[in-house]
Order: C-alpha cells, then sequence, then structure tokens
C-alpha cells in the first residue's frame, strides 16, 4: 500500500509532477480560504517521507540550483525557474526558489508554497483570524519566529502559507526552527 501521493520520488519527472500538485493544490486552498488567489512568492517545498528519498533529491536539487555556503539556507535559486503555465483561473507562476524537506514519515503532506500580502493588508488578516473571525482554512501558525497563516485542508496533501513580503524573502534564506 502507498503511503504518500508521490514519496518516494524517483527522477526529476516525478518531482516535477509533485511541484505541479503542490502548485494547483495550493491555489485552490487559497481560493477556498480567501475566494481569489493572492500573489505567489515563487518558492516551492517538496516534503520527503523517507531518508534515501531525501538523500536522492538533495542530489538533484544541487543539480538544479545555485550552491550556496549558507548553511541556514533553505530555499535554493534555481538555474531554470520552473514555470508552471496558468490552467483554468490558475495563474501562470514562475518558481525560482526550491526546498527539500528532510524525512518526516508521520506527515503526509506533498509540500507547500507561499502567498504574501502587503504589510497593512496582511496585519488585518492576522487581527481578524486572532480576533476569532473565521476564515475557512486559515490558521494562525503557531511558530511565533515565522509570522505566518498556514492554509490548511483535513482533505488536502498541501499546505500553503501567506506572509508579507519580507517575511517571504527571509524565509527563503533560513532554515524554519518550526
Amino acid at each position: 500500500m502507498k503511503l504518500y501521493r508521490f514519496s518516494p520520488i524517483k527522477n526529476e519527472n516525478e518531482l516535477l509532477d509533485a511541484i505541479k500538485h503542490i502548485h494547483f493544490e495550493s491555489h485552490k486552498l487559497c481560493k477556498n480560504s480567501f475566494g481569489k488567489y493572492l500573489p505567489n512568492a515563487g518558492n516551492v517545498g517538496v516534503f520527503c517521507h523517507y531518508d534515501d528519498e531525501y538523500k536522492y533529491l538533495i542530489g538533484i536539487r544541487e543539480k538544479l540550483t545555485e550552491a550556496s555556503d549558507n548553511f541556514n539556507q533553505k530555499y535554493f535559486r534555481l538555474h531554470n525557474p520552473i514555470v508552471i503555465p496558468a490552467r483554468d483561473d490558475v495563474p501562470e507562476t514562475t518558481y525560482g526558489f526550491l526546498y527539500i524537506r528532510q524525512s518526516d514519515p508521520y506527515r503526509h503532506h506533498v509540500g507547500d508554497m507561499d502567498f504574501y500580502l502587503e504589510e497593512n493588508e496582511y496585519a488585518d488578516l492576522k487581527k481578524h483570524i486572532e480576533g476569532g473571525e473565521a476564515v475557512p482554512g486559515a490558521r494562525v501558525f503557531p511558530a511565533p519566529r515565522l509570522d505566518m497563516i498556514e492554509l490548511f485542508d483535513s482533505d488536502s496533501d498541501v499546505l500553503a502559507y501567506v506572509s508579507t513580503k519580507k517575511m517571504a524573502d527571509l524565509v527563503k534564506v533560513t532554515k524554519s526552527g518550526a
């Protein structure tokens, strides 16, 4: 029985299929929560579920991305951005950064990506959610150092996050402690 939709990912085509799935599912989460699509931050994370899969995907990532000597780096800049063409009302999106998350067999998610809002819009949204206003499938992310709103659906194997542009850029260069 296969526990995870894509894992273990065994080649670059399967990695791209997982990224496309993350892209379209994340946009669905965003539309379900807000009734529209927010701007995309241009980064995508793929989650591993097996140690061998993680080692293999790090090797692929090293081929596809620029090297870095920043040991805290989470997202790596792609040599050639991944462009997902528009489909139905989901806009075309270019991903310039890739993250491969260490294996975690206890979390079923395929991956995540980030949306962003202007600082004042984000502050208003966060205030409403913290004040108890229901936004379907949205909650304030519990790690205080990562000021983000998580988008989720119990029936989805993808997560998405909303933050400010500044935070979306910051997360590209630091590892998450969460």
